[in-house]
């Protein structure tokens, strides 16, 4: 039987156990050759890649809370599709998007980890765009932090600021800026969903529809769980439309509805500021809260 002085040592440690509230997750990054890796709690969660060999920086995998990735790298219709990136097509001529390296290339010049070892990770990375015969037509620095908001969520959060070298014309492509690959599995070939923020599935009804975010997930392992793009509103050509693919592809793409049925021209010197969140979660996007948590993203 507990007793009174027993009682009144226990109690103001259960409160304390209260206020402190769950375990703070702990993220770190270590640069490992040709990628930094970023692991949750000594768990995996991705891999950013930046080798010279590749077309572009890119993440993969980018495992879910089922430690299984969401994302899948390349095949043999889509060798130019790799997980989670960044990149864009009809730049000024060139290709930073797909085929060969000679057509187009975005070559990380540095990678710093500017954070790591408690709740996020913080890396910024630079790189150059260029191909063989010409000047390069845009440098990025991207600032990307990871954190883990819940043992069922993953955040990955980029701000990237594009500055125009020279005078660039990009002309109408549906490969332009942020972009994922989902895991075969996830697709809705497969029975998985892709919605967006109004309600809307598939590729047929969310195809070039203008709309904040768009989730895809899917079922596999008994585990529900995917990934959804949040846009920021203060992003230009907010809510940008979105390019869908059933076979697992989505990515918010200004550049194949440009204004005016025009290419879209950006002039030496400009800066162009994108910030985006990626969520990675489990369950569907209502039990993930999707909706909410783009609501907390547009305020900040």
């Amino acid at each position: 039987m507990m007793n009174r002085k027993s009682a009144l040592y226990i109690i103001p440690v259960l409160c304390l156990i209260a206020i402190q509230g769950p375990a703070q997750k702990k993220v770190t990054a270590e640069k490992l050759g040709d990628k930094i890796e970023i692991r949750i709690n000594g768990d995996l969660l991705t891999n950013y890649i930046l080798s010279t060999y590749e077309k572009y920086p890119f993440f993969f995998p980018v495992n879910g809370p089922s430690k299984a990735s969401v994302t899948s790298m390349r095949n043999a219709n889509y060798p130019h599709h790799s997980s989670l990136f960044f990149g864009c097509d009809r730049v000024n001529g060139g290709n930073y998007w797909q085929e060969g390296l000679d057509e187009g290339q975005i070559i990380p010049l540095r990678a710093d980890i500017l954070e790591s070892g408690s709740d996020r990770v913080v890396i910024e990375n630079e790189n150059i765009w260029k191909r063989p015969g010409a000047m390069a037509p845009i440098r990025d620095v991207r600032t990307i932090k990871v954190t883990a908001p819940s043992d069922a969520m993953y955040q990955i959060d980029f701000e990237i600021i594009m500055e125009m070298l020279m005078d660039v014309t990009i002309e109408k492509t549906n490969h332009s800026l942020l972009s994922v690959r989902m895991d075969p599995d996830l697709a809705v070939t497969n029975g998985g969903t892709m919605v967006n923020a109004e309600g809307e599935t598939g590729e047929k009804d969310t195809f070039g529809k203008r709309s904040p975010w768009m989730d895809y997930h899917g079922a596999r392992m008994g585990t529900k769980e995917g990934i959804a793009i949040l846009q920021h509103p203060s992003n230009e050509w907010f809510p940008a439309p979105w390019f869908t693919r059933d076979y697992g592809f989505f990515s918010p793409t200004p550049m194949y509805w440009p204004e005016n049925g025009k290419n879209t021209v950006l002039q030496k010197g400009r800066l162009l500021k994108l910030r985006y969140r990626v969520l990675v979660h489990t369950g569907d996007h209502q039990e993930a809260g999707i909706a909410a948590q783009f609501e907390k993203y547009s305020g900040e």
